[in-house]
C-alpha cells in the first residue's frame, strides 16, 4: 500500500514538472552521442603520475642527523630542602654537578651542487657538535659547515664525495609560481624514511608569518610535517622551488599549511657562501608600513597596494634614488610589494653592484625610479667595547651605530645614528639587573648625549650624586629611567 502512495506521488510531482515544463514551451534538449573513447595505448595514458619526476629529484634529497652534547645541572631538589638536610646532613651530595646529556635531531637536506653542496635550514644543524648525511643510496657522509644565516634560517653544508658527481637540484624560478601549480615535497617525516607528497601552491608571498627576519614564503598543502624541515619543495619539472621550513599546526602534525623559503633566497645564500664572502644584504635606507584601506582612501588610491615611505634614511641609496616621505613603492623589479616584508624580501634578493627598478607612486601618478643596489657602510666603525667597572652599565657590550650594524642587528634603518647599541648584555650583571637588553640604543646618559662609544665611556667615569638618568630607544620608544647611584 505504502509503494503504490509513493509511486502515485512520485508520478505526479514529475508529471507537473512536465506539464509546467511543457506550458512554459519547453523543448527537451537531445545530447549528442559522445565519441567513442579511445583505447588507452600505453601507461601514461592510463594514470597520471608524478613517478617520473620523483625519480629525478628524489636522489639529491638528503636525511641529516645531528648530534650534540649538552651539558645540565643534576642536583637533586632535595639538596637545599633545610627539611632533608636536618635528617640526612652530609649524606646528600654537596653542590652542584653536571651531567652530559647526547641530544639528537633529524631534519632533511638537498644537494644543489654536484661536488656535495648542500641546503638545509639553519634551525636543523644549530648547535650541532656532528652532522651526518645520508645519501638516497643509504651512504653516509661527515658533514662540515660552510655557512650559516640564522635570519633567513637557511644553511650551507659540504661532504666529500671525492671524484664522484652526485645528483644535483637546479633552481627554478619561484617568482613564476603560480597559486594552484602542482608542487612535490621532498623530506624525511618524523625519521620514517624518504618521503614524498603532493599538493599544490596555496600563496607565492606570504609574509607576517614570524619565522624568519625575511617573512616571505611559498605556502602548500602538501604535506610537510617534523623532520622534513631543509627538504625539497619541487616543480613539476623537476626544479627547486624552495626548502621546506615550516608548519602552522595545532597538533605537532601537517594539516596541510606549510612554508618554504623561496628559491631566490636560497640562490643567493648559496651564492654568498660559495665565492668565500660573508652574506651582505642590500641596503634600501627607507622605513615605511603597509598601505591600508584608510591610508588609501585618505590618498585618494583605487585600492590598498604597496608600502608607504615614512622615512629616508641620509645618504641612503633611496635618498640618491630621490625617495622622500609620503612616497608610495608598489614594486620591485616588476614584482609588487604590499607590505615591507615584501619590499625588504624584494630588495634582499638583488645583487649588490646591480640596479633594480621600482615603482613609485607620489601625489596620485607612477613613475618609475632606478635605484643603486649598494652595500650598506660600516661608517662610524663599530668599536664594539664591553663596559666594565662600578656602573649600571657594567656588563654590557656596546658598539658605535652604523648602517651595516644597523642591518646585521635587525634594527629599523631610520635608528638615528646618533647613540650606541647594545649588542650583548651578561647574565645577572648590573646591566642586565636594570633591564638592559640587545638591541636598545642609548642616546642619553647624565644630560649629555651619547653619540660614540667614548661619550658612553667618558660619561660613566663620572658618577653622579644621586642617581643615573638614562636615555633609551627601544623598538619605536624612547624610555627614560633614573638608577639610584652607588
Amino acid at each position: 500500500m505504502i509503494r503504490k502512495v509513493l509511486l502515485a506521488v512520485l508520478g505526479t510531482v514529475l508529471g507537473a514538472g512536465l506539464f509546467v515544463a511543457g506550458s512554459a514551451g519547453a523543448q527537451p534538449a537531445i545530447a549528442p552521442a559522445p565519441a567513442p573513447a579511445a583505447v588507452p595505448q600505453s601507461r601514461e595514458q592510463v594514470a597520471l603520475s608524478f613517478a617520473p619526476v620523483v625519480r629525478q629529484t628524489a636522489p639529491a634529497v638528503v636525511n641529516i642527523f645531528t648530534r650534540r652534547v649538552v651539558r645540565e645541572r643534576a642536583v637533586s631538589p632535595l639538596i637545599d630542602d633545610p627539611f632533608f638536610r636536618r635528617f640526612f646532613g652530609d649524606a646528600l651530595p654537596q653542590g652542584p654537578r653536571e651531567r652530559e646529556r647526547v641530544q639528537n635531531s633529524l631534519g632533511s637536506g638537498v644537494i644543489v651542487s654536484p661536488d656535495g653542496l648542500i641546503v638545509t635550514n639553519d634551525h636543523v644543524i644549530k648547535g650541532a657538535d656532528e652532522i651526518q648525511v645520508v645519501l638516497n643510496d643509504r651512504r653516509e657522509f661527515d658533514a662540515r659547515l660552510v655557512a650559516a644565516d640564522p635570519r633567513t634560517d637557511l644553511a650551507i653544508l659540504r661532504i666529500d664525495p671525492g671524484s664522484e658527481r652526485l645528483p644535483a637540484l637546479p633552481f627554478a624560478d619561484s617568482d613564476a609560481l603560480e597559486v594552484g601549480d602542482l608542487v612535490l615535497a621532498i623530506g624525511n617525516p618524523f625519521g620514517v624514511g624518504q618521503t614524498v607528497t603532493m599538493g599544490i601552491v596555496s600563496a607565492v608571498a606570504r609574509t607576517g608569518t614570524g619565522i624568519s627576519d625575511y617573512n616571505f614564503f611559498i605556502q602548500t598543502d602538501a604535506a610537510i610535517n617534523p623532520g622534513n624541515s631543509g627538504g625539497a619543495l619541487v616543480t613539476v619539472d623537476g626544479r627547486l622551488a624552495g626548502i621546506n621550513t615550516a608548519i602552522f599546526s595545532r597538533s605537532g602534525g601537517s594539516i596541510g599549511i606549510g612554508f618554504a623559503i623561496p628559491a631566490s633566497m636560497v640562490r643567493t645564500v648559496v651564492a654568498a657562501a660559495t665565492t668565500g664572502g660573508r652574506l651582505v644584504r642590500p641596503w634600501l635606507g627607507i622605513a615605511g608600513q603597509p598601505v591600508t584601506s584608510d591610508i588609501a582612501q585618505s590618498l585618494g588610491l583605487p585600492r590598498p597596494a604597496g608600502v608607504l615611505v615614512n622615512g629616508v634614511d641620509p645618504g641612503s641609496p633611496a635618498e640618491r634614488a630621490g625617495l622622500r616621505r609620503g612616497d608610495i613603492v608598489t614594486a620591485v623589479q616588476g614584482r609588487s610589494v604590499d607590505d615591507p616584508d615584501a619590499l625588504r624580501y624584494r630588495f634582499a634578493t638583488l645583487p649588490i653592484g646591480s640596479q633594480a627598478a621600482l615603482s613609485v607612486t607620489r601625489e596620485g601618478r607612477t613613475r618609475e625610479v632606478a635605484l643603486a643596489v649598494a652595500a650598506p657602510p660600516e661608517d662610524p666603525p663599530r668599536e664594539t667595547t664591553p663596559i666594565q667597572g662600578r656602573n649600571p652599565f657594567a656588563g654590557a657590550q656596546v658598539a658605535n651605530l652604523s648602517p651595516a650594524l644597523l642591518e646585521e642587528v635587525r634594527l629599523p634603518t631610520l635608528t638615528a645614528r646618533q647613540g650606541v647599541v647594545v649588542l650583548d648584555v651578561a647574565q645577572a650583571s648590573p646591566a642586565a639587573r636594570i633591564g638592559l637588553r640587545p638591541g636598545d640604543v642609548v642616546l642619553r646618559l647624565n644630560g649629555r648625549d651619547v653619540r660614540r662609544v667614548r661619550d658612553l665611556v667618558d660619561a660613566l667615569r663620572q658618577p653622579p650624586a644621586q642617581a643615573w638618568q638614562v636615555q633609551v630607544r627601544r623598538g619605536d620608544q624612547t624610555l627614560n629611567t633614573n638608577i639610584p647611584a652607588g
